[in-house]
């Protein structure tokens, strides 16, 4: 008998069948964005189970038990980091979460250390998983989803952009290697790519080739290998947005890629916007409501992200430079290296009573995407997190570019080069954890100012090119996340292809 009979024989699989299982990594920007792919897939009529940590779990419950009230089959199950074991201080289980940048060599040692408790919840599920969605800065899970012979999803919250780049760069390691040999600090090429994209070697994601350590490169190869291992990729990303490099990355990786992003627009209702990621704030009703105060597109939104590790010197320039453009803004300092510093500097400067007719500083939480959806945003200084970027491309405002480390450099690359919809403030080195001060200051406000004016003037053909390119993509992403939308739809060929890759599994 054929397999194609056999897999017709089975054929009588429906959704209500399958089980699929989330691990996300422990920081903000890879669990949130997770728990909205949990929540797609269990709108699915799927059996839906998140695996995570104790403190974790805090971050996201609310919004897993509203749609478990609703009637949904999504769960959330637990298990325990090991903190004593690898010497991560009590109380931290996630990335941002680390009082000390060193404290990163204990945190890897913990990632490494998680198989036996994965293994031991896989043997208690319920049914049997169909297939595992991970992270693979989580590598133990690929070995987990070999033991128990369930097919791997690697989900690392980027987009394909970035993927190839690093694809081609290891593909290709000669030209990478020659500028590591030599020390330069010219631009690489990036090899096999549709546009010419060139990095500096200190722009580069410093885990995969600038890695510090011994222990940081052999965690990258355990997390290349688990990349290795899956059977696709998810990308919370829309084919609109970069599919000629979706068809390379899905060429050159050989992997089944699934774009069904923006996930963020999965949420529909201000409220859900508004408690996505909470932590301890109840003041986004205030910021709404000064929001509505100011006209459409005038307001700058400026947020480096809850893993910031900008120096307050430069954080001042930021806010000096927002002060010159002599318009309305936001500034979120959450998460800011060195809280006790800056508010010193601001103390001394007055900066903050000078602006406080026009301008927020904010300590703390905010919700991004509810503040980028209001009308009257006009402009998002980020630091190209790639959640954040889309985000932004989601809000239909153009971008000025500041990015810190990892792939953001990468991110700022697709937004000016590639999409067209923003500018760069001008940062040339990536910022590693703990070698802040060597950076100083990279951006000085005139820059600033600069750059904004270049996407929020009124008078500046190119500046309205930019904006209406941002809208353009913004009404892209929508369509891609509706009814027979290139996203949904892919939704659909990821549920179907782990239906078939069940029947497999079953007949052999």
């Amino acid at each position: 008998m054929t397999l194609q009979k056999k897999l017709d024989e089975h054929d009588d699989h429906d959704h209500h069948q399958l089980h699929f299982v989330l691990i996300p990594f422990m920081t903000p920007g890879h669990l949130l964005p997770m728990v909205d792919i949990a929540i797609m897939l269990a709108r699915q009529n799927l059996k839906v189970t998140i695996l995570t940590t104790p403190l974790n779990a805090v971050r996201v419950r609310p919004d897993i038990e509203k749609e478990i009230r609703s009637g949904s089959t999504l769960h959330l199950r637990l298990f325990q980091f090991p903190n004593a074991e690898a010497g991560v201080p009590q109380g931290c289980e996630s990335f941002d979460t680390l009082p000390a940048a060193d404290l990163r060599f204990n945190f890897m040692k913990a990632l490494l250390m998680l198989q036996k408790p994965l293994e031991q919840l896989f043997e208690n599920l319920n049914p049997s998983p169909t297939c595992v969605i991970y992270d693979p800065y989580i590598p133990s899970v690929a070995s987990v989803a070999k033991k128990f012979r369930v097919p791997g999803i690697t989900f690392d919250g980027t987009n394909c952009f970035k993927m190839l780049c690093n694809h081609n760069l290891r593909e290709y390691s000669n030209v990478y290697q020659n500028v590591v040999v030599s020390g330069s600090s010219e631009p690489v090429l990036v090899p096999g790519l549709p546009h010419k994209i060139e990095f500096k070697r200190c722009q580069l994601h410093s885990l995969f080739f600038n890695a510090p350590t011994k222990l940081d490169a052999e965690f990258r190869d355990k997390v290349w290998e688990a990349e290795e291992e899956a059977f696709g990729v998810l990308v919370n990303s829309f084919q609109e947005l970069e599919d000629e490099y979706l068809k390379e990355y899905t060429k050159a990786s050989g992997k089944n890629v699934y774009c069904i992003g923006p996930v963020s627009l999965s949420i529909k209702d201000n409220l859900d916007k508004a408690q996505r990621g909470k932590t301890d704030s109840n003041q986004e009703g205030q910021y709404l409501k000064w929001l509505d105060s100011w006209p459409a597109r005038s307001v700058i939104y400026v947020c480096l992200g809850s893993l910031n590790n900008v120096t307050p010197e430069q954080l001042m320039e930021l806010g000096l430079g927002l002060e010159a453009t002599e318009r309305p803004f936001i500034l979120v300092l959450r998460g800011a290296y060195k809280r006790e510093e800056m508010e010193k500097l601001l103390k001394e400067d007055g900066l903050e009573e000078r602006v406080k007719e026009r301008g927020q500083i904010i300590r703390g939480w905010v919700p991004q995407v509810l503040i980028l959806s209001h009308k009257a945003i006009g402009a998002f200084l980020t630091h190209c997190g790639w959640n954040s970027t889309l985000e932004g491309i989601c809000s239909g405002v153009p971008l000025i570019t500041f990015p810190l480390f990892a792939e953001q450099f990468y991110n700022e690359k697709l937004v000016v080069q590639v999409l067209e919809i923003g500018v760069r403030l001008g940062v040339e080195s990536a910022m590693n954890f703990g070698e802040e001060e060597k950076y100083g200051v990279q951006v000085k406000k005139e820059k600033v100012k600069e750059a904004i004016e270049k996407v929020m003037s009124e008078e500046d053909e190119e500046s309205e090119r930019i904006r209406e390119r941002a809208r353009n993509y913004a009404e892209k992403a929508n369509k891609a996340m509706e009814k027979d939308g290139s996203s949904v739809l892919n939704m659909s060929v990821l549920i179907q292809d782990m239906i078939i890759q069940q029947q497999v599994i079953g007949l052999n």
